[in-house]
């Protein structure tokens, strides 16, 4: 599946509720499926600078393809980071650096967040991309 198709799957997903209370809900649970980090593994170089709470990003390489683990402190933003990583994960290097995340918009996703937490997106995406070009650099 690609990009495309994945943010696509999720639009879909977000539009059979009706309310926001209820896509809250939806994002929290998204989180809660998120494996957890293993603490030895919540280190400083890979929180996530400009997020309100706290965001570990484990950024590997295999093969061609990167994948993602993630953990926070706050249950929400687990579940952001948990949609970033379905969309992202196993995706070359560069489909991630030039990625159109169009689905934060189409959700509404960044309009219903505090500005904290809407600056706090855009950190998780920046860093994504961030690692993505570092790797497509070496």
């Amino acid at each position: 599946m690609s990009i495309e198709e994945k943010q696509k799957a999720i639009i879909d997903e977000f539009s059979m509720f009706e309310d926001w209370m209820e896509k809250y809900e939806y994002i929290i649970e998204l989180g809660k499926d998120l494996p957890l980090l293993r603490d030895t593994e919540k280190s400083d170089s890979m929180l996530i600078e400009g997020c309100q709470s706290r965001v570990w990003l484990k950024s590997i390489l295999k093969d061609t393809k990167m994948s993602f683990e993630a953990d926070s402190d706050a249950i929400i933003t687990k579940g952001i980071i948990s949609l970033l990583i379905r969309v992202l994960n196993n995706e070359s290097p560069q489909n991630i650096a030039s990625a159109n995340l169009f689905f934060i918009d189409s959700i509404g996703l960044k309009d219903h967040l505090s500005p904290t937490r809407a600056n706090g997106l855009l950190s998780m995406v920046n860093r994504i991309k961030i690692d993505a070009i570092r790797i497509l650099n070496k």
